[in-house]
C-alpha cells in the first residue's frame, strides 16, 4: 500500500505540472502528437486515485485544494461521468468522490486524518455488503402462502397445530 501511495504522490506531480502547463499555454501552439491518447490515460488515472480516500487525504494536506486552479481542473474532470467516458472506469467509487469534491466542506474536511478514516470505513463497508444489498433489490421477493396451507407443525406461527395436551 505505501508502495502504490508513493506512486500516487510522483503521479500527482507528474499530472499537476502538466496540468498547469495546459491552462497557461496558448491553444494553437500544442501540437498533439497521439491524437490526445496521452492525456486521455493520464486524466483517467488522476480521476481514478480519486477512489482512494488517502490520496484524497494527501492532496488536502498538501494544500491542493487552496489552489484556484485545481478546484477548476477537478470540475473540469466531471466530464468522466458521462456514458461515453465512464465504461473506461474501473473504481466507480472515483466518481463519487469527485462529486464530493465540488463541495468546499468536503476538501476541507478531507484535511482530517480521523475524517480520511472514516471515509476509507465507510467505502470498506459498502463493497462489503455490496454484494448483498443489490440482490435484495435485483431477486424477486417470495410470493405469500396462502392461509391454512403447507403451515408445518412445529411452526410457531400457527400455535395450535401439533401442541400436545398436558395432562
Amino acid at each position: 500500500m505505501a508502495r502504490s501511495f508513493d506512486n500516487a504522490k510522483v503521479f500527482s506531480a507528474t499530472v499537476l505540472e502538466g496540468f498547469s502547463n495546459t491552462l497557461t499555454r496558448p491553444k494553437n501552439v500544442y501540437k498533439d502528437l497521439d491524437d490526445g491518447r496521452r492525456r486521455f490515460l493520464l486524466e483517467l488515472e488522476f480521476v481514478q486515485c480519486l477512489a482512494n480516500p488517502a490520496y484524497i487525504h494527501y492532496l488536502a494536506q498538501n494544500r491542493y485544494f487552496e489552489d484556484e486552479a485545481f478546484i477548476e481542473y477537478l470540475k473540469y474532470l466531471q466530464y468522466w461521468q458521462r456514458p461515453e467516458y465512464i465504461k473506461f472506469i474501473m473504481y466507480p467509487h472515483c466518481l463519487y468522490f469527485l462529486e464530493l469534491l465540488q463541495n468546499a466542506n468536503f476538501r476541507k474536511a478531507m484535511a482530517h486524518p480521523t475524517n480520511k478514516e472514516l471515509v476509507h470505513r465507510q467505502q470498506f463497508y459498502f463493497w462489503k455488503n455490496h454484494r448483498n444489498n443489490r440482490l435484495k433489490h435485483i431477486l424477486p421477493k417470495p410470493l405469500p402462502m396462502p392461509y391454512g396451507s403447507g403451515l408445518a407443525k412445529n411452526d410457531t406461527r400457527n400455535p395450535t397445530v401439533g401442541k400436545r395436551k398436558r395432562k
